[in-house]
């Protein structure tokens, strides 16, 4: 699909623009990239449907972009973009905290910087430290922020590896009895390497071939009749594996690990006199068990274990959350702030949803970029949501304030006062210990929600430093929810995190933090993480039907 190619030329053009001081242009082509991004459907596709109507009807995409869209999938370029950019992998390089677009520029025009490699060359022989606004604390921060990303080289977030196999997954389909996910994608990792598919089929070589020649595969690594490897356009490899139905059940639990979580069934299993693999489970030569995952666990003793529960211990947690649970969302913002829709708009999907109430919380002044909101803005907001809350619209009404510096939000408390709720969330300042802002804002009794604790975004930016025992203690003792965001580069409490927190009694609230309607549905990644915590209904806000602060 040349979605991930436009989302990064509009994010890169988006970047130039805002090195230049342009207004408004620059966040117009971070959301058609954003959309672009997270769209599930093949952009090019949509153009055949419908040409420049139809993209200019979707959420983010103006007449502008439409046509800059149009321009790429005729010819492979967009003009504009061509003139705007220079010879540097600004993706790369802006990757790292603290360089954005204009340093990017003077490292090219002063020490001819055009890459993550000649950036860390310059900096491990002192030349950054020597320009000007450059210092050695910087060169420090480079070289930390490039080894960051090297860790997290040939990995996939969660949610692009999903979107890349549901089309594979409905295609061998139509020609398996059966085909699922498998390994860490089935876990629900963070990140993955690949993706793994288990199938059951009556004609092997048919589904290989379907397999193999689908539209998007750029390598085939080998094809057999019960194996077959394939790289993606996406650089993703997938392996499909073909097994008999009457191991199944075993192959599936095999090919879903984790690898420690396999060795403990194995183990339990000779401890009971029975050898398990991915066949099946045997006494002697005779399979007992094989078919399904159910009667394999129930053989040796143990209710099945949900996969995002398979690491390196066995965890029986009966009441585990799921996604049908959820009744509601407290974190998502409108066109108020930096969200492309309408508080109505939001409010119809979330309905749609199953859900019982939305919360709206737009951001607050500190954050101009993101159109924040001030007092008198947040108040006029306040009286249009009682308006429709007078027509009986579900809607709770909140703000996700900034923590400022010394702890401090950006809003006063006498406006705070007249919302249902206050999250309160750190934006700035990042590479900083934010411990005792953190915990300055919990005795603050107006806020009731800390979004995205750490700050990290998954394979960009590291969480930041920080005292997680000293902020679980302050959040227990003044009551303060800690927020599982459920977008996909944050999911952020990471599931240790969630597992030390409901140990120690902290309540949580799983929100999507959506910026348009459709990434309400992103509230299923949040559920994937807190399942992998373990968390149960009990440890949660929003399985309630209705709420108040």
């Amino acid at each position: 699909m040349k979605n991930k190619e436009l989302a990064q030329i509009f994010y890169q053009i988006s970047k130039y623009l805002r090195a230049e001081n342009i207004s408004f242009k620059p966040y117009a082509y971070y959301k058609a990239g954003d959309v672009l991004e997270k769209l599930q459907v093949d952009i090019k596709k949509v153009y055949q449907e419908g040409g420049l109507k139809k993209l200019e009807a979707m959420p983010g995409i103006g007449k502008n972009i439409a046509l800059k869209i149009e321009e790429y999938l005729k010819t492979g370029e967009i003009a504009y973009f061509n003139k705007l950019k220079i010879p540097v992998d600004l993706t790369a390089i802006t990757s790292i905290q603290g360089i954005g677009v204009k340093r990017a520029k003077r490292l090219y025009q002063e020490l001819q910087i055009k890459d993550l490699k000649e950036l860390e060359e310059a900096a491990k022989k002192g030349k950054i430290k020597r320009l000007k606004g450059f210092d050695l604390k910087t060169e420090k921060n480079i070289l930390e922020g490039i080894s960051f990303l090297k860790t997290n080289q040939g990995r996939f977030l969660l949610s692009h590896a999903l979107t890349i196999a549901r089309p594979i997954i409905s295609a061998l389909k139509k020609e398996t009895l059966k085909v699922d996910l498998a390994g860490s994608l089935r876990r629900r990792k963070e990140t993955v390497k690949d993706i793994d598919l288990l199938a059951a089929s009556k004609n092997p070589l048919k589904t290989m071939e379907i397999f193999t020649s689908q539209e998007g595969v750029e390598k085939i690594w080998g094809k057999g009749e019960t194996k077959a490897s394939i790289r993606t356009e996406e650089k993703i490899n997938v392996d499909l594996r073909i097994v008999p139905l009457k191991s199944y059940g075993a192959a599936w639990q095999y090919f879903t690990g984790s690898k420690d979580h396999n060795i403990i069934l194995r183990k339990r299993a000779k401890r009971k006199g029975l050898k398990l693999n991915e066949y099946g489970l045997f006494k002697g030569k005779k399979q007992i068990a094989g078919k399904s995952e159910k009667e394999i666990y129930e053989k040796i003793n143990l209710p099945w274990i949900p996969p995002e529960l398979r690491e390196d211990e066995i965890r029986i947690i009966p009441g585990l959350i799921s996604l049908k649970d959820i009744k509601g969302d407290l974190h998502c913002h409108t066109n108020w702030s930096d969200g492309e829709n309408t508080i109505e708009e939001m409010y119809e999907e979330a309905i749609k949803m199953g859900y019982h109430y939305l919360g709206i919380s737009d951001h607050t002044k500190f954050l101009k970029a993101a159109n924040g909101l001030d007092e008198k803005r947040l108040l006029e907001q306040s009286e249009r949501i009682k308006r429709l809350k007078d027509k009986g619209y579900l809607i709770l009404h909140g703000c996700e304030a900034n923590i400022l510096s010394n702890g401090s939000l950006d809003i006063n408390d006498d406006l705070l006062r007249r919302l249902d709720y206050v999250i309160a969330g750190i934006h700035s300042e990042l590479n900083k210990d934010i411990t005792e802002r953190v915990i300055k804002a919990m005795e603050n009794p107006l806020v009731n929600i800390i979004s995205h604790l750490s700050g990290r975004l998954i394979q960009e930016r590291p969480e930041s430093l920080m005292n997680f025992e000293k902020i679980i203690k302050k959040a227990k003792e003044t009551n303060t929810l800690l927020e599982i965001n459920a977008t996909p580069k944050r999911l952020d409490l990471k599931a240790a995190y969630i597992e030390i927190a409901k140990k120690k009694g902290v309540r949580m609230v799983i929100n999507s933090d959506a910026h348009n309607r459709e990434q309400l549905k992103n509230m299923k990644y949040g559920v994937f993480q807190a399942r992998r915590g373990g968390l149960e209904r009990k440890d949660l806000l929003n399985v309630k039907k209705s709420l108040s602060f």
